[in-house]
């Protein structure tokens, strides 16, 4: 074969793969999925595992309308409960308002936690440096309020034109002799879990100071931030099984409890997503091991109480854990058995924050007889999305990083009754006429524990068979 005939079938090959590219980005185009997304997108009825196959724990795709929040906001939703410490959000009004009282919470002490202070940057602060108004805050605080720590939240803009934040908390230190701990959280850095990273670095500096502290038989909780007091719920359940708890992350946490860490047996972590960070650095440096549990659902939450036992070690315990545990799931069996009939054949979406909670409702789900027939996480891992493929049913979609236009196509696809998710899903799931379940923040009732599992059950065959639906699909278009 010639030159000149060489260079012609490169150039139909060429041809023929540039086709192919463009019928790709049709098809794309027509299904409603960006072709960067495709990746992100797995059905189980595929060959090869999730966690081989699906792109996960990654940064957003550009222009995809992610559901995920900013680095910031990751720092800020671990952070934020701990009910003494006083947050600063150096930036522009907006990132102190998106935030501000981002989790329900609840206190035993303080509620201070639940304000939001803000430098407030404009334009000529931009300009010429934004360090001397935050300065002015600190020392604002310092003098009005005498607080015992302050996180500084260094927002995009600072991380643009580079205010020394860390200079700044030094020096307000040493001055009012406080705890003022920078947090490096402009949103361009990375994802919401690289914010998790950052409150965890932050966390770390508070007790490592207090790492050569004699040991107790206890535990710390890691990953639960007490909302609608779940965290009131386990602690409860630890003291019934006879379980010290030393200090909690940060749910109903202040300065003092966190201090109490470094003398655990025991890190228990409860969200993996925004905990397991802190745990493996714990554990490094401080000696101290760690389980991943969930208390959501009646057969997580009894697997965690016993392993929780079993890894202190201590038989009496573990007896008392097997029995609570039975006595409980028998006062709860009836008031499921009733609901249950009412749900048997229901298909549910899911999608939340980890990979964790995304199991557990599948396994909640299973139990119930609703079939989970998309499921989604903004932070999951590959092992996670492993777990997930392994306890759905086939042609199960599974997402990671999902945006609204992929959630609406599939949920319409596989006919779903209801969509658990977070805030941000809630108008969506409505907009479809299809039933939401608020899993995330924003709710007032606890959904962990065997008494969670009840108000779960509720509230979806509430919102599953509230009549309104029979009216809202059948309107016209």
């Amino acid at each position: 074969m010639g030159i000149t005939e060489v260079k012609v079938a490169e150039v139909e090959a060429a041809k023929i793969e540039a086709a192919k590219t463009e019928a790709t980005k049709i098809e794309a185009t027509d299904s409603g999925i960006l072709e960067e997304r495709k990746q992100s997108i797995h059905l189980k009825n595929d060959a090869e595992l999730c966690g081989g196959g699906i792109r996960c724990d990654s940064d957003s795709v550009s222009g995809a309308v992610s559901q995920r929040a900013c680095v910031y906001c990751g720092a800020r939703v671990v952070l934020n409960p701990i009910t003494d410490a006083f947050h600063i959000v150096h930036g522009p009004i907006g990132c102190a308002s998106y935030t501000w009282d981002i989790r329900g919470s609840l206190t035993s002490g303080d509620d201070i936690f639940r304000n939001s202070f803000s430098t407030d940057l404009r334009e000529q602060d931009i300009i010429f440096g934004g360090a001397k108004k935050l300065e002015a805050a600190i020392e604002e605080l310092a003098k009005t309020h005498h607080p015992k720590l302050i996180f500084v939240y260094a927002t995009c803009i600072v991380g643009v034109i580079g205010d020394d934040v860390e200079a700044v908390c030094r020096q307000m230190s040493l001055k009012y002799d406080m705890l003022v701990i920078p947090v490096k959280s402009p949103g361009f850095s990375g994802n919401k879990a690289t914010g998790y990273k950052m409150a965890c670095n932050a966390i770390m500096q508070i007790i490592s100071k207090y790492k050569d502290q004699p040991k107790v038989k206890g535990i710390n909780i890691l990953g639960d931030f007490n909302l609608a007091g779940e965290m009131w719920i386990i602690k409860n359940y630890m003291k019934k099984i006879g379980i010290h708890v030393c200090t909690t992350f940060t749910g109903d946490s202040s300065l003092e409890t966190l201090k109490l860490a470094p003398s655990a047996t025991l890190n228990v972590v409860q969200c993996a997503g925004s905990s397991v960070y802190l745990a493996n650095r714990m554990e490094d440096e401080m000696g101290i091991p760690f389980i991943k549990v969930s208390f959501f659902g009646v057969d997580d939450t009894t697997s965690s109480l016993i392993r929780i036992a079993e890894a202190i070690g201590d038989e009496e315990v573990r007896q008392k854990a097997i029995r609570f545990c039975k006595e409980k799931t028998d006062e709860i069996e009836a008031t499921i058995e009733m609901y249950k009939k009412n749900l048997i054949g229901k298909k549910a979406a899911i999608y939340v924050g980890g990979g964790f909670k995304a199991i557990s409702l599948i396994k909640q789900f299973n139990a119930l007889g609703i079939k989970s027939v998309v499921v989604g996480t903004q932070s999951g891992r590959k092992d996670e999305y492993e777990i997930i493929e392994n306890i759905v049913d086939q042609d199960t979609v599974i997402l990671d990083d999902a945006n609204p236009a992929e959630l609406e196509k599939y949920m319409k696809e596989k006919g779903v009754d209801i969509l658990v998710g977070g805030v941000k899903e809630r108008p969506l799931a409505y907009k479809l006429g299809v039933a939401f379940c608020d899993h995330n923040h924003e709710r007032k009732h606890p959904l962990a524990g065997f008494e969670g599992v009840v108000n779960f059950v509720k509230e979806i065959n509430e919102s599953i068979n509230n009549p309104v639906w029979q009216y809202v699909r059948k309107s016209p278009k």
